[in-house]
């Protein structure tokens, strides 16, 4: 039994969650009397409630997000019912703003925006006491998230167990926050980025590896903005892949695209395949585009050092770009498409805008007449330069694209598939294929090969036909 429990639904199984456990971590003399329990999205409700209240909670922490808000939702509305006396506290991003406006967080006795060690803490030390019959009742409904500075923090990886270790993903953060103010994103809001203590971040990564981790994601926005502390982690990684080739271990950063000094260039190039991932986000090549949600990006640069890093390391490029940021238009859109293309990443991530609650983007809304969907993920359905239409043939374009150009599977194929025009040759038979079959999900491999190959045969007779090559 546990009189806090700590609770979300994540993603996926494979995704340990690093909100939970820093929650958990920085208890202090609460910890004993906490209890994390995570759950996946796609769950019964029934089945998630049956499990907290079995452990007779007192006071229940949910973290809430863009991909759980829906079930979270329906959760709280369900233990309101069961377990009226429970107390339920929100937090995480999707709660942070738009507060009175969440249904929610109508239900919950405490919301807190932003971050929450601090604050969370004290709530529970708080309400324990209410409990205990030594002091009032917290009433505070909305509690604001302080900025607790990464030193002052306790980290929380000794909270991964082994059964974390051996079978998910590890999460990881060397620094906090973002000094970029790209508007489609929370991190516009922040300062600055400002970095955990770097020894007691090496001393951590050092103790989760003699456990046996060896898949870890760091979710620093700019990973490689402060080159000292960039080095420093990677040669941690470095060392251990060499002194122990057949034992390797992942890592996955985050990279801003403009910034690769000739000391990562030099390390780069020694990491063997299947030890370093690299997220990218081009997002727009668009330069009038990043004017207008203020992102500073030196596109010829972060040309080079994607040629670069392809050309010089084993490195896997997973290269993010957004189709319906205001002032995008279809043409634009497809120019950066064929342009990431001819740079050749093993992943180009092609996401629809989203409008993420709090984010600067929204000022864009009436001049560019960006139209959200109401529910989440709240991605725009057309904008003043991409009718709904269009917007639906792109998002089937971006699942189709992540079935085939994504998975690897088609390696041999995606050449022909593409021709000289990637965009408006992947676009093309992205709307034959949505007509062929009126859907973009539960595709076996088999079955897309064969629709590719069908495809291919009829632009062969066609351009045959007219004498022009796609």
């Amino acid at each position: 039994m546990a009189e806090i429990v700590l609770s979300t639904l994540n993603a996926r199984y494979s995704h340990a969650s690093l909100g939970l456990r820093y929650l958990h971590a920085n208890l202090g003399d609460l910890q004993d009397r906490a209890e994390i329990i995570e759950f996946v999205i796609g769950a019964r409700t029934e089945s998630i409630a049956e499990t907290i209240l079995s452990r007779r909670p007192f006071l229940l922490g949910l973290g809430v997000y863009i991909w759980n808000v829906e079930e979270t939702t329906r959760l709280v509305a369900m233990l309101r019912r069961l377990a009226p006396e429970l107390r339920i506290v929100l937090g995480g991003p999707e709660v942070s703003h738009e507060v009175n406006d969440q249904a929610i967080c109508r239900m919950a006795d405490h919301v807190i925006t932003g971050t929450a060690e601090q604050e969370f803490a004290e709530l529970c030390r708080q309400t324990l006491a209410w409990k205990a019959g030594r002091a009032t009742r917290p009433l505070t409904h909305v509690i604001s998230g302080g900025r607790l500075e990464p030193a002052d923090v306790t980290m929380p990886y000794s909270l991964y167990d082994d059964r974390d270790i051996a079978h998910r993903h590890l999460y990881v953060e060397a620094s906090r926050g973002c000094p970029y103010r790209c508007e489609f994103c929370l991190s516009a809001l922040d300062r600055t980025a400002v970095p955990f203590p770097l020894d007691r971040l090496l001393n951590e990564l050092a103790t989760l590896y003699q456990r046996g981790a060896r898949r870890l994601r760091f979710v620093d926005r700019t990973f490689n903005l402060r080159i000292d502390a960039s080095l420093a982690i990677l040669s941690f990684f470095l060392e251990r892949i060499e002194a122990h080739p057949e034992d390797p271990c992942f890592a996955h950063f985050e990279l801003v695209p403009d910034h690769l000094p000739d000391r990562l260039r030099e390390i780069l190039p020694r990491f063997p395949a299947g030890t370093l991932q690299f997220e990218i986000g081009i997002q727009s090549w668009n330069t009038d585009v990043q004017a207008l949600i203020s992102r500073r990006q030196n596109n010829a640069k972060a040309e080079d050092n994607l040629r670069w890093l392809r050309s010089n390391t084993s490195a896997n490029l997973h290269v993010d770009l957004i189709a319906g940021l205001p002032g995008e238009t279809m043409e634009s859109f497809g120019a950066g498409f064929d342009r990431l293309v001819a740079l050749n990443p093993q992943e180009i991530q092609v996401g629809i805008l989203k409008r993420l609650r709090g984010a600067p983007i929204s000022r864009h809304t009436e001049a560019f007449d960006l139209r959200f969907n109401p529910a989440p993920p709240y991605n725009v359905l057309s904008t003043r330069d991409i009718a709904f239409a269009d917007m639906q043939r792109l998002a089937r374009f971006a699942r189709y694209w992540e079935l085939i150009g994504n998975s690897g599977r088609f390696a041999a194929r995606l050449p022909d598939l593409l021709g000289m025009h990637p965009f408006r040759r992947f676009m093309a038979f992205s709307d034959w294929v949505y007509a062929q079959t009126d859907s973009t999900w539960r595709f076996a491999p088999e079955r897309l090969a064969q629709l590719i190959d069908t495809w291919l045969i009829s632009q062969s007779e066609i351009e045959f036909r007219n004498g022009t090559p796609s």
